[in-house]
């Protein structure tokens, strides 16, 4: 993998700004190479750049990253499979509001905290809560695609027309 490559790397998976230094130490590439790719980065609209007072930091477009992945669902799926995941994502929460008699992942949260638990129980709980955040974030996506999905649909035959066209 050469440095650019560590360098986008690195910088697509930020969670929070970051300084050109912390980048370029991360991705073992000289500081140069780093702030030449993170100002490409930035100029594709990939990250953004961010002053923090003199120092400046760069994060990802969330923003984009949001659009891309429900454009990705869009086009993996058809618009029955997205309903059949949501059911499933709707089913499986419903199942664990029983098993544990509560309504939300922070309530079981709360529970970690009886003393009666064994240590499985306590690892059973924290998976479900992962599982149960991750599907919160699942769910949100699939309805945000399934909102903007005839959209979607109309702009690609709008670019396959065109292409058409062209080519004729």
């Amino acid at each position: 993998m050469s440095a650019r490559d560590r360098i986008r790397a690195v910088a697509e998976t930020l969670r929070e700004p970051r300084s050109v230094n912390w980048i370029s130490e991360q991705a073992d590439a000289a500081w140069s190479t780093t702030n030449e790719e993170l100002q490409a980065l930035v100029d594709q609209g990939q990250l953004r750049r961010v002053e923090a007072g003199e120092t400046t930091r760069y994060q990802p477009d969330y923003t984009r990253l949001l659009f891309e992945e429900i454009r990705t669902l869009i086009e993996a799926n058809t618009r029955e499979e997205l309903r059949n995941e949501l059911a499933a994502i709707t089913e499986e929460i419903e199942e664990w509001q029983t098993t544990y008699d509560i309504e939300t992942w922070e309530e079981l949260e709360q529970s970690l905290a009886d003393s009666d638990l064994t240590s499985a129980e306590l690892r059973d709980r924290r998976d479900v809560i992962s599982h149960w955040e991750e599907n919160l974030e699942d769910r949100l996506l699939i309805k945000h695609a399934l909102a903007l999905y005839s959209d979607v649909e109309a702009a690609r035959e709008q670019r396959i027309n065109v292409s058409a066209r062209v080519r004729n």
